[in-house]
């Protein structure tokens, strides 16, 4: 048991937050902490941490345990540079590491067999096994994986104190992966990666040794990180096994049974009630009328099931389908300002297809949909009877100065304004928001009504960047079903993975100037990319077309070089699992005490270890190079 929790309730200014929280999180627990704004998320983590003391209720610690905390905006300043603030982690390894190589020196200038010698040996052995149970030789390679794996790889001697925040959190992240905490807290840790570094943390934290609990709004990372839900809802906490997908299932299936057993038992208490009414005073009957008043102070009355507020509702719809060919890119040179996006992009698009364009901050995702949408650019062929209807993230289209009914309305003068209210309320804007100015509403607010306005665009093409940004869970689910629904084309840009993977039958990939075109869904694509097989894409049509028509085809020569260098990455992978298999070999040995009193074959033996941290070093540093 690492932390757990006993009837802990907890409130501000006389009101209640928390009511009887109960639970326990264990060694290895991977567990998501979920609930809407303002449930206690952060009031429970603080709790957990020691920073509020419970009002009532206790919360239990394991003696002694360390725990990494990793706040939303939870960066640090230091003068340090990454590398050297890394390396500071592991201190304690390198003065054991210098105080063996001292030991060393000792024994090689003590008497064979001499009572120095003896105690030197001892001394060393000690060391050794403490180094190897640490694997402190191998501190610099965590510290260059965990860098690199984050994103840091060209910011080694670059001083901490002028990074911006969000590097700066996610230095924060990478110092308590290396510290490895019994417990990792983390809150909120997705907001400032990109997609490559998502991939590479949940991958690290799928083997990480200690228990994490984690806070994130990222239904894909939960997905993939965590085997147990936490839900803060009406001041309780519920548990669910498995990730945020069971959790949905678990989660419908629990209301819809307390649902019916508070109706039954309504009904039963009516019944009851109705009987006391009438019989009571009647003296032939009030025994039993007073049987079942006693019946029903006796009984455990179910609390009626929370449901969900009825979340926005969209549908997309269009008057006429285009032709197959939707959209055709023929070597595109896109540029954002001075800076170079794309060389000679090749891309096709056929009616009824949904895309997902991807890649890292900065490859030219929402320029490219700007640059479709302008439709002056000689590379970019649309197809006939093609209606594009698009959504801006930045909600650029909408007027901050117009009233929200007048911003929908005015787009569409000869409808009613019940019509145009009736648009809106689905969308999720209450009566009271329609004459607030379009400046006064919140992120999300201003979401649905851009959506509104997309939605009654009516278009057979649909380019989205970035819908789900400001939507809260429920909003996010509900376009994802009317986008689902659509018969029509879709083309979009997003980050939210589980968004991506609900949608996307094909993802188009930005990357280094070029585009990669793949046919396929979400999970597909990344398995795909994880293999690394690029000379073999999936192809766009359901005919395989030769190579040279894919956007990043390469020459024999080059293909060639890719075999070679996948065979050297696979035998530096054996040659590593053996030099490591021999260290572990050696280390073993320097525990035997024949080997101990031995100098020769003692000092055979470390210089041998030497040589090997000298090669798996070098090895490390090749491979790292090589994927």
């Amino acid at each position: 048991m690492l932390i757990s929790s006993e009837n802990v309730s907890f409130g501000f200014l006389g009101g209640s937050l928390l009511e009887n929280i109960d639970f326990v999180l264990s060694e290895g627990d991977r567990v998501g902490l979920i609930g809407g704004n303002g449930e206690g998320k952060t009031t429970l983590l603080r709790l957990i941490l020691g920073e509020l003391t419970p009002e009532s209720g206790n919360i239990f610690k394991k003696n002694g345990i360390k725990i990494g905390y990793l706040a939303q905006n939870g960066g640090y300043d230091s003068d340090n540079t990454v590398y050297t603030e890394m390396l500071d982690i592991f201190e304690t390894d390198r003065r054991m590491i210098e105080n063996l190589r001292d030991v060393e020196r000792k024994i090689s200038q003590a008497e064979e067999g001499s009572n120095e010698y003896r105690a030197l040996s001892a001394k060393y052995e000690s060391l050794n096994k403490q180094i190897d149970a640490r694997d402190s030789y191998h501190y610099e390679i965590r510290v260059k994986t965990v860098l690199n794996g984050m994103g840091f790889s060209e910011n080694y001697e670059q001083k901490i104190s002028t990074m911006s925040g969000g590097e700066k959190t996610r230095l924060k992240l990478c110092r308590l992966l290396l510290e490895e905490p019994e417990l990792l807290i983390l809150d909120e840790p997705t907001n400032h990666l990109d997609m490559k570094t998502l991939f590479w943390l949940e991958e690290y934290l799928s083997g990480y040794k200690g228990g994490i609990l984690v806070v994130s709004h990222d239904r894909y990372f939960l997905d993939k990180t965590v085997k147990e839900i936490y839900e803060l809802e009406g001041k309780k906490l519920s548990v669910f096994k498995g990730n945020y997908s069971k959790y949905k299932i678990l989660k419908a299936e629990k209301t819809a049974r307390i649902l019916k057993e508070y109706e039954k038992q309504q009904e039963e208490i009516a019944k009851l009630e109705d009987y006391v009414a009438k019989n009571l005073v009647r003296a032939s009957t009030t025994k039993s009328a007073q049987s079942r008043m006693k019946k029903l102070e006796k009984m455990d009355v179910i609390e009626k099931p929370r449901l969900t507020t009825t979340p926005p509702r969209f549908q997309f719809s269009y008057s006429e389908r285009p032709y197959e060919n939707v959209l055709e890119i023929q070597n595109l040179t896109l540029f954002a300002g001075e800076k170079r996006l794309l060389t000679g992009a090749n891309f096709q698009l056929k009616r009824g297809e949904k895309c997902a364009v991807v890649g890292d901050n900065g490859t030219g995702k929402s320029t490219l949909l700007k640059e479709i949408l302008r439709g002056k650019n000689d590379s970019i062929k649309i197809g006939r009877f093609v209606k594009f209807a698009c959504y801006d993230q930045e909600n650029a289209n909408l007027d901050p100065e117009n009233e929200v009914l007048y911003e929908l309305w005015s787009r569409h003068a000869l409808l009613s304004q019940t019509k145009i209210r009736s648009v809106l309320a689905q969308a999720g804007l209450v009566a009271e928001d329609m004459e607030k100015k379009v400046r006064s509403l919140s992120g999300g607010e201003r979401a649905k009504l851009a959506l509104a306005v997309f939605e009654m665009e009516n278009g057979n093409v649909l380019l989205l960047d970035e819908p789900t940004n400001h939507l809260d869970l429920p909003a996010r689910e509900s376009l994802e079903s009317a986008l689902k629904e659509f018969d029509g084309t879709i083309l979009f840009v997003s980050h939210d993975r589980y968004f991506i993977q609900a949608i996307a039958d094909k993802v188009l990939e930005l990357e280094n100037g070029a585009t990669l075109s793949f046919k396929g869904g979400y999970e597909d694509f990344r398995a795909y990319k994880a293999t690394q097989k690029l000379s073999d894409p999936p192809q766009d049509t359901q005919k395989r077309v030769p190579a040279p028509t894919v956007s990043n085809y390469r020459s024999k020569e080059e293909r060639a070089l890719e075999t070679k260098k996948r065979l050297r990455v696979k035998q530096i992978e054996t040659d590593i699992s053996d030099l490591e298999k021999e260290e572990s070999e050696l280390n073993a040995d320097l525990s035997n005490p024949e080997v101990t009193a031995n100098y020769a074959l003692l000092t055979e033996k470390c210089n041998r270890l030497e040589e090997i941290k000298r090669l798996l070093d070098s090895l490390y540093e090749e491979y790292e190079t090589l994927i």
